[in-house]
């Protein structure tokens, strides 16, 4: 999510120690870890935390508005199971252990329609490659996105991997659950929404 960069975002995240971290290499926490890779704004996740208390959720976004954003979201919500890490996605498999993910939620990734763009999308293989890497066995990830093209050739890119197809969905909603800015706004206007859950194999 590109947005305009606010004048108060840098003193903001330049005084901000109680959720912004670095990245995930000390982690310790006994409960799941659950990570949403370009959280936007944080609306699916700060209310995800403040609704399931037994799980760790750690956002990683690179745009910096977003970031201050989804802090102040947390800091309202009084939620102290979530972390935010600004950085960018290309960069998962060096902020996070090995075999130390639970579930990864990808929602609403840049579609980067034209071909020669393919390789920067979320899904392509060698992003699939670090996930492996940072999940446990049998560990989850959730694909979600209103653009059926990119999609769909996601679902071909994950043929390729270890991960096994669980459940597709061409006109996802479940009641009560959180959303995203994005998925709220295709809600309202009545466009359907591409759903995939995948669960990895490392043996």
């Amino acid at each position: 999510m590109r947005m305009r960069k606010k004048k108060w975002v840098p003193a903001f995240l330049e005084n901000e120690t109680e959720y912004l971290i670095s990245d995930l290499k000390d982690f310790n926490d006994e409960r799941p870890l659950y990570i949403e890779i370009g959280m936007g704004m944080g609306d699916f996740i700060t209310e995800s935390a403040g609704m399931h208390p037994d799980i760790f959720y750690v956002g990683l976004e690179r745009e910096e508005t977003c970031v201050a954003r989804a802090i102040r979201k947390a800091r309202e919500a009084r939620v102290d199971n979530f972390r935010v890490i600004l950085d960018d996605a290309g960069k998962i498999e060096e902020l996070c252990n090995e075999n130390s993910v639970d579930l990864i939620y990808l929602h609403f990734s840049d579609p980067w329609p034209k071909k020669r763009n393919h390789k920067r999308r979320l899904t392509y293989p060698p992003f699939l490659k670090q996930y492996e890497k940072i999940l446990k066995d049998e560990g989850i990830l959730i694909l979600k996105s209103d653009n059926q093209d990119f999609f769909n050739d996601s679902l071909t890119y994950f043929e390729g991997s270890a991960f096994k197809l669980l459940e597709t969905d061409y006109d996802y909603y479940r009641e009560g659950e959180p959303m995203t800015a994005y998925q709220a706004k295709f809600r309202d206007e009545g466009k359907a929404i591409c759903y995939a859950k995948y669960q990895i194999h490392k043996v």
